[in-house]
Formats: C-alpha cells, structure tokens, sequence
C-alpha cells in the first residue's frame, strides 16, 4: 500500500498523493520562543521527524520547513518582567529548542526561518488580502475579515462562524468591523518592537508569519502543514483562511499530534506542571525520551507518566541489547535488507507507530532465539531487519546520532572494566569464585551489567 494519513481538514485518512511526483515538502510549526522546551513541545519535532524520515525511506525527495515565532505577546511579556531586549528572550530559548531536538536525534530542517526575517514577506501578503477584499488597516492594525471569507471559514477546525467567539487579540475592540476578526498586523505599542509598514509602524500577528514562511519556502501549494492539536484553531484555521483568501492553495494535508498530558490537563509553562528536556534526560537516556515519544500514535494523547517512562526505557533496551549482542557476532550489516512487510504496512497506515514497533520487538523475540541456536545466517538477516526498521524510528543504537551519545568515558569505563574482567577471569580460573562473584557484584552495584557468553563475558551499562 501507498502512505495514507489522516487529513485533518477532510476529517479522513486519504491517500498522500504529492504536489510535485518524488517530492514532499512539510511545513511544521515549531517553537514560540518564550520559553525553553518540555518534552510536550517535543513530541511534535519527534513525530514529524518519524514522518521525515518514512517519507525519505519510501524514495520522496523531501524539504522540511520548521518555524520560529521569535517575535509575540509573551515573548514581549517575558523580556519586559526579565528587564532584557526582546531579542535576547528568543535567542536564548531558540539556542535551548535547537539543542533539544538536536539532543532526541531529529534530523536539522532544511529550512528554520525566523519571523522577524520576513517581514516584507508578511507586507506583500497582506497588500494581496486588502486588494481583494478580505482585510482592512484600521487605526495602525490590520484585520482579516473573517465575514468576507464566511463560506469558508471554519472548515479545518469544522466549526461555523455564527459559535465562534471575538478573536481577544487586541486592547481596543472598536477598531474592528466584526469581534472575530483576527489581526495580522499589530500597530505600535511603547516599549515594542516595530518595523514599517505602509500602514504605519508595528509588528507581525502571530497567524500571519506562518502563512508568508510558508508559502516563500515550500510556493503557493505544498503537501502538508503539521503542528500539536491545540494549534487547529485559531492558528491554522487562521493561516487557511487568509493563505487561500490570498489566493494560494496552500497546504493540501494538515497533520496534529496529540498533547502530552499530566493528569487531565495539557502540559504547559502557564500551568506549572512543565517536565523540561534537560530534566528528562537526567531521568532516561535521550534515545529512551525518543522511544517513549514515537511509541503512541503520533494522534493520541500521551499521559505522563514516570511509569510508563520507565516501562518505555525498559523496552527500547531489549532492542538494544540484541543489537548490541547480535553486533559481536555478524560485523557486516546489510543496509539495503528490505523492510518486513509488516513495519512499512503499519508506517503507511497514518503512521502506525505501535504496530511497527511491534513488528520491530517480533523481530528482535526472533533474533534472540537464533542468537540461542548459534544460527549466524538468521542473525544477520534479522539484525538487518532490526536495524534498518530502528533507522527510519531514529532509534538505531549504531548509528551515530546514538554512538557518540555515550562515547565521551567510554574508553575511560572500557580500561577500568577489562581491568576487573581480567581479574574476574582469573579468579574463575583458579576455582575462587568468591572473589569472581565479589567483582561482579561490586560491577553491578556500579551500574555495570556483565553477561556471560560463550564468546567470554560482555559488560554494558545498566539504565
């Protein structure tokens, strides 16, 4: 079968049929950068990344277009309480983003623009919108009229104009035709920042940055537009309506991940219950946080957990430590074994995560008995298997996104290990097994796990 995913506009899964045949181009809504990152704001870097790479291993050309909002209210809030430029605010907390998807193995985009880079882009389009019809400046601001566009406003978020409640994104009502009139552009406050305009000095509308990044990178019409679920409204339904109100046929698939949930409230910096990356990966390994993130269907909603955290860990470890076991014996993988059937079904199924990584586990369960049986043929075709199923997940422990992760004492801890090794092995060989048994305990309480194999004793760090 051919990718199918779940199209939140159509409210349907429908075949992804591409704009252009051999390529795909993704627009992703990333970071407002008021803040560094918890593990919700990730999740979505993870599930895209997932689909990223599905995209490149089934043969599409693909161009990945991930924003920064480093320009908005909050960002604005935080550097007046904070007594520091705005700018400062946004570079940091991007500096903190980048590090975090960097740090879960997401691939860099191939394009990462900054609002406030394309100002003159966010002019042209709102010129196109004022010309035909659909917006108006208004005392320094700029509104879409959402009453011009009523036949169509609504449908990605399937509402109707007529429930919708005022927009509450300006201090003065009165300067708008209709309350649910959204702004595109915010005229000049004291203490703000501003660039000109021909309607005066101001600043960008948060809606509208998205639509004129969009379409500068990816052109008019691109395959699909991807964020969390809280984003479908106001934000993408906003970036619909004044994009295709513009003319543009914009993106022709829209894709939301779930939220990351504490109980039964969404995970976010204004209700204290943030679990940042850096705290994350002090609890699990950043490859575990990765599995933890990828295992749920990218559309549903995951209930943190330090548990099922664990429980994540635990299993992406027995993958692991098959690979690592099966590595020693087959030094050659074919990186070219094609994919079991199964893995590609489920990934072409709206991105069926749990069902391939069940596929993957089957196969490791597989793997494990012919690494029993001493069967190096199944081995080597199994661990081809594994690992390439692991490269698309980005999950493969050998690559070297993973390697280099745990590299930096690792020769340090190998010395000190053969040391106690050697001396075990000595031990063993004078029938003193006290004193073997003594270093393996004292390893073990070390956080060092030996095994005994027939190819002499392997070690690896507990987690």
């Amino acid at each position: 079968m051919s990718l199918h995913i779940y199209d939140t506009s159509a409210h349907a899964i429908r075949e992804f049929v591409p704009v252009e045949a051999g390529r795909a181009s993704i627009y992703l809504c990333g970071a407002t950068v008021q803040a560094p990152p918890h593990v919700g704001h990730i999740r979505s870097g993870v599930n895209f990344d997932v689909l990223r790479r599905w995209l490149m291993r089934s043969g599409y050309d693909v161009t990945f277009c991930r924003n920064v909002t480093d320009i908005d209210d909050k960002i604005i809030r935080v550097a007046a309480e904070e007594d520091v430029p705005w700018f400062t605010v946004a570079e940091r907390n991007q500096r903190a983003f980048t590090w975090a998807y960097d740090t879960l193995g997401c691939l860099p985009p191939t394009v990462e623009p900054r609002a406030t880079g394309h100002v003159p882009e966010m002019i042209v389009l709102m010129q196109r919108l004022i010309d035909r019809g659909h917006a108006y400046p208004s005392g320094g601001d700029v509104y879409f009229d959402v009453v011009s566009y009523e036949d169509r406003y609504g449908k990605l978020s399937n509402q109707k104009l007529a429930n919708m409640r005022a927009a509450a994104d300006t201090d003065d009502e009165s300067c708008k035709r209709d309350p649910r009139d959204f702004a595109l552009w915010k005229g000049a406050k004291p203490g703000e920042p501003t660039w000109p305009t021909p309607w005066g000095l101001g600043r960008p509308g948060w809606h509208l940055e998205c639509s004129a990044m969009a379409t500068k990178y990816l052109g008019p019409a691109f395959d699909i537009h991807g964020g969390g679920l809280d984003l479908i409204f106001p934000h993408h339904e906003n970036e619909l309506a004044q994009s295709q109100a513009a003319g543009d046929d914009f993106s022709h698939y829209w894709m939301h991940n779930g939220l990351v949930k504490i109980g039964a409230e969404k995970m976010s910096k204004s209700l204290g219950n943030s679990l940042l990356i850096p705290e994350m990966v002090q609890k699990v390994r950043p490859v575990e946080l990765r599995y933890y993130l990828a295992a749920p269907h990218y559309r549903s909603s995951i209930d943190y957990s330090e548990e099922a955290l664990r429980e994540a860990a635990a299993a992406y470890q027995r993958i692991e430590g098959f690979v690592t076991r099966a590595a020693e014996v087959i030094h050659d993988v074919d990186a070219d074994a094609p994919l079991p059937q199964a893995f590609s079904d489920a990934l072409d199924d709206d991105l069926g995560t749990p069902q391939a990584l069940a596929v993957v586990h089957e196969v490791v369960r597989e793997g494990n008995v012919a690494l029993a049986r001493g069967d190096k043929e199944a081995v080597a075709r199994l661990l081809a298997e594994t690992q390439n199923m692991l490269d698309v997940l980005g999950l493969d422990p050998r690559s070297a996104q993973w390697r280099s992760a745990k590299s930096d004492l690792k020769p340090v801890v190998d010395a000190l290990v053969a040391v106690a090794l050697e001396q075990r092995k000595a031990a063993r060989a004078r029938r003193d097994y006290e004193a073997a048994d003594a270093i393996r305990d004292q390893l073990t309480a070390a956080g060092i796990t030996v095994e005994d194999t027939p190819h002499g004793a392997r070690w690896e760090l507990s987690h």
